[in-house]
Parts: C-alpha cells; structure tokens; sequence
C-alpha cells in the first residue's frame, strides 16, 4: 500500500502510539481521508460479495426496537385511529 508523505503534526509518527498500535492499524492511521475512503469502498464491495448485507444489525437493547407481539395493532394494519359519530348535528 500506498505511504502518504507524514506531517509534523501527524499522530500515526508518534513513538507512544507506534508502542501501543498494531501496524496494520498504524498503516490506516497515516493514510490520507480519500485513500481510507477508497479502502473502505473496497472492503465493502468485498463483504457483499461474500453474501454480507449493508443493513445493520437490530439493536435488541434500543427502546425504539421494540418487538411486536401478536395481538397488538389493528387487523387492517391502520393506525387503529376511529371517528365518533355525533348525532343530532
């Protein structure tokens, strides 16, 4: 791969996290926003070409994933919202 040219600023060429990073994570450190865009292109045409799916995973422990159960809801699939009638109007 690729090495992009170092700042000064550039925290992949600092000493303490050159200890502490595999240098696979390093090599993603000092790439450029655009090279990790197009790496990250890669790997996602290679998950759905092993028959992954971009959908995210249901988060089971959200207040807003909430299972519906049988029984609940109308039968016709409406918001269960009924019209009162008035008569003498």
């Amino acid at each position: 791969m690729k090495q992009s040219p170092r700042r000064h600023d550039d925290p992949a060429g600092s000493p303490a996290l050159e200890r502490i990073c595999p240098e696979e994570r390093l090599e993603w450190y000092r790439m450029t926003p655009q090279e990790r865009w197009a790496a990250s292109q890669r790997l996602w045409s290679t998950v759905v070409a092993l028959g992954g799916q971009l959908e995210p995973d249901p988060d089971r422990q959200s207040p807003f994933d909430a299972p519906r159960t049988r029984g609940e809801g109308t039968a016709d699939g409406r918001a269960g919202v009924h019209t009162i009638r008035r008569s003498g109007v």
